[in-house]
């Protein structure tokens, strides 16, 4: 009796093993979710909104949020917003997300994030490498104008130039990212926020090759 029940335990093990294997090699994309501040958030709509193209009944999910969590399984590869109904939005950071094969562990708070498959590991390092970037920045910038208003015009114009070079080190940052990922949503993304050029048409009609750090003409 012991030995048969010991036997029926190894299968069940077994078989939740395999199902996990399965699900791990199912080529979908699972998102598996948490939510913040429970008081807000419980049995709330959430949604997964493409990034591109018409938000439509057809292309949007949507799901109730229950118990502070949440799933989707999008069928189509590409990129998402996570985000939750326009009336409860209000402390909740909307998260962007690539939806490729894999489970995607996400967490939607005032400060949100997500992890578990290679892009979205790595758009985790550039979101928290931006939101670093932003508050930098913008302190700078505001420091800077506080010396215009003060008459420093010296200072102010110094503060500028060297925000102006931390904006650059951040653009080449995400271009390597982009670079080193060769190919994906994730690059074509990053590839498409930071070119390092653009066409400007001429008063006469030509199209020029612009910089797209300098904003100058690039000489043949």
């Amino acid at each position: 009796m012991k030995k048969t029940f010991f036997y029926l335990v190894v299968l069940a093990v077994a078989l939740m093993t395999y199902s996990c294997q399965q699900k791990e090699s199912d080529g979908k994309c699972h998102i598996h979710g948490t939510v913040g501040q429970p008081a807000l958030s419980e049995g709330k709509l959430i949604f997964l909104v493409p990034l591109k193209g018409p938000a439509t009944a057809e292309t949007v999910d949507s799901v109730v949020i229950k118990d502070g969590k949440f799933e989707f399984t999008p069928d189509s590869v590409q990129m998402y917003k996570i985000l939750l109904d326009y009336h409860y939005r209000f402390g909740f950071q909307q998260l962007l997300i690539v939806g490729e094969p894999g489970d995607i562990m996400v967490s939607i708070d005032s400060i949100s994030s997500a992890h578990g498959t290679p892009q979205n590991d790595s758009l985790q390092l550039w979101k928290e490498a931006t939101e670093r970037h932003n508050r930098e920045y913008n302190r700078m910038l505001g420091r800077a104008e506080e010396c215009k208003r003060q008459g420093n015009m010296a200072l102010a114009d110094s503060l500028k130039a060297e925000a102006k070079r931390y904006h650059l080190d951040y653009k080449n940052y995400s271009r390597r990212m982009s670079a080193g990922l060769k190919e994906g949503l994730l690059h074509d993304f990053l590839e498409g926020l930071f070119p390092l050029t653009y066409q400007r048409k001429m008063a006469d009609g030509t199209m020029v090759t612009m910089d797209a750090d300098t904003h100058e003409p690039i000489k043949e």
